[in-house]
Order: C-alpha cells, then sequence, then structure tokens
C-alpha cells in the first residue's frame, strides 16, 4: 500500500513539475527573449497591475529593463506576452501592421468593448470603420463644423465653473462637459439628467479594460460590464426612437444609420452601437484626462504658464474685434501651445500599452517571438527614456522647440502609430488648445486640492484636480 501511496506522489512530483517547466520554458523554434513567466495560471499579473504614484516609467517594466534589457517575455493575464521599451523595435511593429503582427487587446478589453468596433477589425474593415469614425472628427470637419460648436460649449462651461460660488474638480466637469457635447452630437440627446447617469456607466473603465478577466462581483472587470451593459441598453432604446419616429436628427448617429441601409454595407446596428461606445469612452476619458494633467502641471510651471499667456494675449490683440471666436489659422498658429500638449500627452502616458499579436515568427536582435504570442508596447518606456529626452521627467515644453509636433514618430506613440495612428487626435488637440486659450487668457485659478496621480497602470487622479476659477478683471 505505501509503495502504491509512494508511486502516486512520485508520478503526480514530476508531472507538476514537468508543467512548471514547461510553463516557465515555452516552445519556442528559436531562442526566446529573456524573462520570466511568472506563477503558472497567474503569471506576472499581479505584480504588473501593482499601483504607483510616479510619472516615471513603471517600476515592474524599470525592475525588467535593467534585468533583461528592452525586450523580455513574461505572463499576464493568461497570456504569453512580450514586452518591447525598444523605439526602433515599436517603430518596426506598427508599420509592419497585417503583415507580421496584427492588431490586439486583452480578452477584458475586447468583451468591454463588444469585440465588432474599431479597435478589434483589421485590413479593410478597419479602414471602413475609421472612416466612419473620421466622418465626425476628422481635421476637415473639425474646422468646417465642430471647432465654433466646441469653443462656444468650453466658453460656456467655463464661465459657469467661474460663477458657481465654488470648487470645482476640473477632472470631473470637463468630462462631464465633454460627455454632454457628444451625446447631443451622437444621438442629439439633450437630456442632461440622463446624460450624467449614462456616463456613470463609463466611470470605472480604465481601470478594468486591461485586467483579469474575472466577472464577479467586486472586480474592475465586473464593474466595467455591468457599466457597458446598462449604457449599451440607452443606445440601442435611442436606435429603435430613432427608427420608429423616421425622423432626421442630422446628427452622427443619423449617418450610420443611413450606412447600415445601404445594399452593400457591412455595417450592422450591433456595430453601430458598439463604435458609439467605443467613441464615447475614447473622446471623453482620454481629452478630459489630458486636460486635466495640463492644469496641473502649468499650474507647477509659473515660466510655461507666462509663456502661454503671451502667445494667447497676442491673438487676441491682433483680432479686429477681442470677442471673435478663435480661427484655423490661429489654432495652427499656436506653436507654444502645441508643444505644451505634446509635452502634456508625453508625460501623461494615459494609454499606458499598446498590444499586437504575433502571426508568424518574428526574429528579433537573434530573439524568436513564436506565431500566436503577443506584443505589449510600453510608450512610456519610450517617452521618459533619459537616453531620448533630456531630463525626461521634467515638464518642460521647450524641448519640443523646432520639431515636428503633429504626427507621432519613433520618439513619440501618445496617439498610437501606424495605420492605427487614433482617429480621435486632431479632435483632442483642438480641444485642449481651445480650452488652454479661454482659460490662460480670461481666468485665473488656484489649485485648491488635489492633484496626486496614481496609474494602475491608468492615469487616475483618485482626488481629482480641485480649482477655484475666476475672471480676470474686464473679461466676459
Amino acid at each position: 500500500m505505501w509503495v502504491l501511496v509512494m508511486s502516486l506522489i512520485a508520478i503526480i512530483t514530476i508531472m507538476v513539475s514537468h508543467w512548471v517547466y514547461r510553463w516557465q520554458n515555452p516552445k519556442c523554434n528559436g531562442k526566446l527573449p529573456p524573462g520570466s513567466m511568472g506563477f503558472p495560471i497567474i503569471g506576472e499579473t499581479l505584480e504588473f497591475f501593482t499601483p504607483y504614484s510616479l510619472y516615471d516609467i513603471p517600476p515592474y517594466i524599470k525592475k525588467r529593463i535593467t534585468r533583461y534589457g528592452s525586450l523580455f517575455r513574461t505572463n499576464l493575464v493568461g497570456e504569453n506576452i512580450v514586452i518591447s521599451t525598444d523605439a526602433e523595435f515599436n517603430y518596426h511593429i506598427f508599420k509592419n501592421e497585417g503583415k507580421s503582427f496584427l492588431f490586439w487587446y486583452p480578452e477584458s478589453f475586447t468583451k468591454i468593448f463588444g469585440g465588432q468596433d474599431i479597435l478589434t477589425y483589421h485590413g479593410m474593415v478597419h479602414k471602413y470603420l475609421k472612416n466612419l469614425v473620421l466622418h465626425l472628427v476628422s481635421p476637415e470637419n473639425l474646422k468646417a463644423k465642430l471647432m465654433p460648436e466646441m469653443e462656444e460649449m468650453t466658453r460656456t462651461h467655463l464661465n459657469s465653473w467661474t460663477h458657481c460660488g465654488t470648487t470645482v474638480d476640473i477632472k470631473e466637469v470637463s468630462s462631464n462637459m465633454l460627455f454632454e457635447y457628444f451625446a447631443k452630437k451622437i444621438f442629439s440627446y439633450d437630456d442632461l439628467e440622463g446624460t450624467r447617469k449614462l456616463r456613470e456607466n463609463f466611470s470605472a473603465f480604465l481601470d478594468g479594460l486591461i485586467s483579469f478577466p474575472l466577472n464577479i462581483p467586486g472586480t474592475a472587470f465586473h464593474a466595467c460590464l455591468q457599466g457597458r451593459k446598462n449604457a449599451i441598453k440607452v443606445m440601442k432604446q435611442k436606435i429603435r426612437e430613432r427608427k420608429a419616429a423616421n425622423k432626421k436628427y442630422g446628427d452622427y448617429l443619423d449617418h450610420l444609420l443611413e450606412e447600415v441601409e445601404k445594399e452593400d454595407t457591412i455595417l450592422s446596428e450591433e456595430k453601430v452601437v458598439n463604435l458609439v461606445f467605443a467613441l464615447f469612452f475614447a473622446v471623453y476619458e482620454i481629452t478630459s484626462s489630458a486636460i486635466t494633467l495640463a492644469v496641473k502641471l502649468i499650474s507647477e510651471h509659473p515660466q510655461v504658464h507666462a509663456q502661454l499667456a503671451k502667445e494667447h494675449e497676442a491673438i487676441i490683440k491682433n483680432r479686429q474685434s477681442k470677442n471673435s471666436n478663435i480661427t484655423w489659422q490661429e489654432y495652427k498658429s499656436m506653436t507654444f501651445t502645441h508643444m505644451v500638449i505634446n509635452e502634456t500627452v508625453r508625460l501623461a502616458n494615459i494609454v499606458p500599452a499598446i498590444f499586437r499579436k504575433v502571426i508568424k515568427d518574428v526574429e528579433i536582435n537573434g530573439y524568436t517571438i513564436p506565431a500566436g504570442w503577443f506584443i505589449m508596447v510600453i510608450p512610456s518606456a519610450v517617452h521618459l527614456n533619459p537616453d531620448i529626452h533630456d531630463d525626461p521627467l521634467t515638464f518642460n515644453p521647450w524641448r519640443w522647440e523646432g520639431k515636428q509636433l503633429h504626427i507621432g514618430s519613433k520618439t513619440f506613440m501618445a496617439f498610437g502609430g501606424g495605420v492605427r495612428f487614433c482617429a480621435g487626435a486632431d479632435f483632442t488637440k483642438l480641444q485642449m488648445a481651445i480650452f488652454l486659450h479661454h482659460l490662460v487668457s480670461k481666468h485665473r485659478w488656484t489649485i485648491v486640492k488635489g492633484g496626486d496621480i496614481i496609474r494602475k497602470p491608468g492615469l487616475g487622479l483618485p482626488c481629482g484636480l480641485h480649482l477655484k476659477i475666476s475672471q480676470k478683471h474686464g473679461e466676459a
């Protein structure tokens, strides 16, 4: 009997040891990049998601760069992943979209966005869906239609915050402002209370997008799925009402539903809902976070504030009427403002990682990344690399002097790269410029409380950024 028990224990031990060995040493038709796969099943997920309160490269990444170099392997959220912090290789990845690499995000991300949006399609379908988004936020449409509306929205809300008699959390109020605007623009939704309730369903999204897909109460993933369910319900109801009324509103939803009705369309109502859902999140969350961090950084650097004010006061001085709207020519002339915007998003790293799936074995620096594995590009490891940027943790807009300000590059990927360059980048930059124009030229403000950042791994301000805003003397 004892012999049988000991034999069984020995067999189990051998099987477990083999399993652990295979986990730590995955199959590869070459030499894998260095690294550790962590513990079986959970990999290094827990350490990767440990929150930190720095602008710096994530401690998890920094530690492994020191140990393994710019390319290393791991396992996160159940997936075998190679992490790249190398600017040249990142550029190669973006340039070879559809050849050696395909766009990919973790299971949690794709489930939350429904799997039928611009993020999860490839090739011609992705191009078609991206053109649908550009119908709304292309530079041409921004210039011709959206810019005056965005300025009126910004002016109205800034004045209301000024006269509210108390402090405002700039992250919260700018999120509300952008969400309300897009609710009207996309499907003519002008119920303010309903809009705020709809936005609440998006509030916990950043934490759950890149998380372990455990759909149980109390997890960030579960909160995201519940928020998605509620938001999708509202959007589907709007489509039903629109179709039943048989009435045109001249909004973005009209355009999408017209596309659905075309004979040769690949667009369905389900895709429309998921596209609108992704647009809402991308526009309000990324833009409001960037605005909030810009205000914080400008407040902490008086010389930047002074230079910004000088630029925008000069623009107003050169107008025939000081209360005229911003022109496209004026927007393009805001050189220092664009330097501030680039520097803000360089430090912000709002999107903590960009993912691709390897569709055929890739050789790099003597290593092989097997087909079926995933690559995680870490923008902060490039944006905050002292070999690329002098004193990288310092907010210094002047570092952009004489450089290209309006496109991505090997060393600047705040809005992605290649064919996946963010379709909403021009909207975000225009909205930030309009906001900064009115803030620095017509208002004064002081930070009352908040401003501490936390990353887990996305950027958050758990206590917000509370401002007391007042108008400059004689400004309306």
